[in-house]
């Protein structure tokens, strides 16, 4: 008998467009490229009413962080209702819609940043709109809270721009920080769920507890430091921050961490979770008034949160749920592990750029560029699987994301 010749990826439009995390996981991925190359080696490219820092910050979170969580939860959501949230042509406009965004965002000019702010807005509101849809139409009553808190992050986007518009400097930070935890809640609520979900499924003899009551308990605290930024009371955003935080770290443990050290689709999700605990606490410290000289900025614990918690479990949550999803084996291959440790390690250099200012400069480089080829090894890698049909064979693996299934 003659051996398979695999089937070569072919594009189709199709397919490309028939769940949200092809196009979304794309597209989030390459603006993480693109907006880092800009904003440390071309900021002269930032020409726009968004500038600076601010439109640093913006796109990191909204443009990058935001959207890849918009691609997860459409596709998420069709697992666990059976009921596609959008598609086709929709979901084409819905991908054009942030495109505009972040193209408008460089273009000087009111008019120009107006269409980016309105296309930005639409984006986060037809999200919140799709989730609602069919969350509520199977009475997924377990996942209700999904698009309200799509609609929060949304208007923290909305508000944050419409300040910039009128040049009120000074409340973009609390904006900023209502954006942030809005993004921690919805990971904490995912990512509680399918760690252990993952780490079962992959280690056959493994049991752990799913924290069911201490999830409640951190998405409770995580409601509570929002709170805090809203009434402008520091010591409610510590005490829910420190609560949210202290829980991820003993989930963690109770995770059994050393089982899944020879697992990279799991380590990297474990890692990431410490950081997203370890981020929290830090934050906490900061808003106690505790800030000893490697705390004394803010950006210190914002980065151990979007660069050590969101960014590597996106990297590996868009890995390991583009290979479930498109028919892959669930393993990961060298370029898919080099991706999760040049994330890592872009995570590690850019907190000691900024504990260390006399190094910061160089720092800030290598950092970029560890995290320039990570994202570019994953659209190297992924590209062709998410613009491509699922492969017809026999054995395919089971669907990426199922938690839900158990409970409606």
């Amino acid at each position: 008998m003659h051996a398979s010749i695999p089937v070569q990826p072919r594009f189709s439009s199709a397919a490309f467009l028939s769940l949200g995390f092809r196009p979304l996981y794309i597209a989030g991925a390459a603006w993480a490229l693109i907006s880092v190359a800009i904003w440390i080696f071309m900021p002269h490219l930032l020409r726009g009413q968004l500038g600076g820092v601010w439109w640093h910050a913006h796109e990191m979170l909204w443009g990058f962080v935001a959207t890849i969580a918009v691609g997860f939860l459409t596709t998420a959501s069709a697992t666990w209702t059976g009921i596609n949230p959008i598609r086709g042509r929709a979901l084409g406009m819905l991908t054009l819609c942030w495109l505009v965004a972040r193209l408008a965002f460089l273009v000087p000019g009111q008019p120009a940043f107006i269409v980016a702010m309105v296309c930005d807005t639409l984006f986060y509101l037809a999200a919140a709109v799709a989730l609602w849809r069919v969350i509520f139409k199977a009475r997924n009553k377990r996942n209700y809270i999904l698009p309200v808190m799509m609609l929060a992050l949304g208007l923290s986007d909305f508000l944050y721009l419409l300040a910039v518009s009128q040049g009120r400097v000074v409340l973009l930070t609390g904006f900023m920080q209502i954006g942030i935890l809005c993004m921690v809640f919805i990971a904490l609520l995912i990512a509680r769920r399918v760690i252990p979900f993952f780490a079962t499924r992959a280690i056959a003899d493994l049991e752990m507890p799913a924290h069911e009551r201490s999830g409640l308990l951190q998405l409770v605290a995580c409601g509570v430091a929002i709170l805090g930024v809203v009434v402008q009371v520091d010591y409610l955003l510590a005490a829910g921050a420190a609560t949210a935080g202290a829980t991820a770290l003993y989930q963690l443990v109770q995770w059994k961490p050393l089982r899944v050290v020879r697992v990279p689709l799991l380590w990297v999700l474990y890692l990431a979770w410490f950081f997203m605990g370890a981020g929290l606490l830090l934050a906490a410290c900061y808003f106690l008034g505790w800030r000893p000289t490697f705390l004394a900025r803010q950006a210190v614990y914002v980065h151990v949160i979007a660069m050590g918690g969101f960014s590597i479990m996106i990297i590996g949550m868009i890995t390991r749920t583009a290979l479930g999803h498109t028919g892959r084996a669930l393993k990961a291959d060298r370029l898919m592990v080099c991706s999760y440790l040049l994330i890592f390690i872009a995570t590690l250099v850019r907190l000691a750029a900024l504990m260390l200012p006399a190094l910061s400069m160089p720092m800030l480089h290598l950092a970029a560029l560890a995290w320039i080829i990570a994202f570019a090894l994953y659209l190297y890698r992924f590209v062709p699987f998410l613009v491509s049909p699922r492969p017809q064979q026999g054995n395919m693996p089971p669907m990426a994301i199922r938690p839900d299934q158990k409970k409606s």
